[in-house]
């Protein structure tokens, strides 16, 4: 397992479209090793597989708080099949625009369909902080992040935030 960078905004890659994986083998597997990792040395919760600068459709993510024991989740070509029209506001932050927190507005609920770790088919439903975070990390394979459901004044105050932080480093 490697710690691997992660992209920061204003990073064109980051905006790509992530391709579809055809199989879940151990080169695959070994990626996701990577992300948790990656995503835990950051630290965060979720990281989609573009956040290295690889453009598959592959998110790792652990909810699981300070005090608790590791719950590592893994999400392969994962699809929203159904999302609720109720909504829910968040205060999101990402790790590849550090140090940016605001609140976005997302479906309170989803179902989902992904492969999973060995590569075996799960249907699930998602809701609260897992509804959020899964909905924020699939953005991501599509090339979209969540400073892009803000508004325009609030994106570009983001970017250049961002911009700073990593000229004074």
């Amino acid at each position: 397992m490697a710690i691997r960078e992660i992209l920061v905004v204003p990073n064109p890659v980051l905006k790509q479209v992530s391709q579809p994986v055809d199989r879940v083998d151990d080169e695959l597997r070994a990626l996701m090793d990577d992300m948790l990792e990656t995503m835990y040395d950051a630290p965060g919760i979720g990281l989609a597989a573009i956040q290295i600068g690889v453009a598959k459709r592959v998110i790792v993510m652990d909810l699981a708080g300070p005090d608790e024991e590791k719950a590592p989740r893994y999400f392969v070509n994962p699809e929203i099949l159904w999302s609720s029209e109720d909504t829910a506001p968040y205060e999101e932050g990402c790790l590849s625009v550090p140090e940016v927190y605001d609140e976005v507005e997302r479906p309170a609920q989803v179902k989902l369909k992904y492969l999973n770790y060995q590569g075996e088919e799960v249907i699930e439903d998602a809701e609260g902080l897992f509804a959020v975070c899964i909905q924020h990390e699939m953005d991501h394979l599509e090339g979209v992040l969540f400073i892009d459901h803000l508004s325009r004044l609030k994106r570009d105050r983001a970017v250049a935030k961002v911009k700073k932080q990593a000229r004074a480093a």
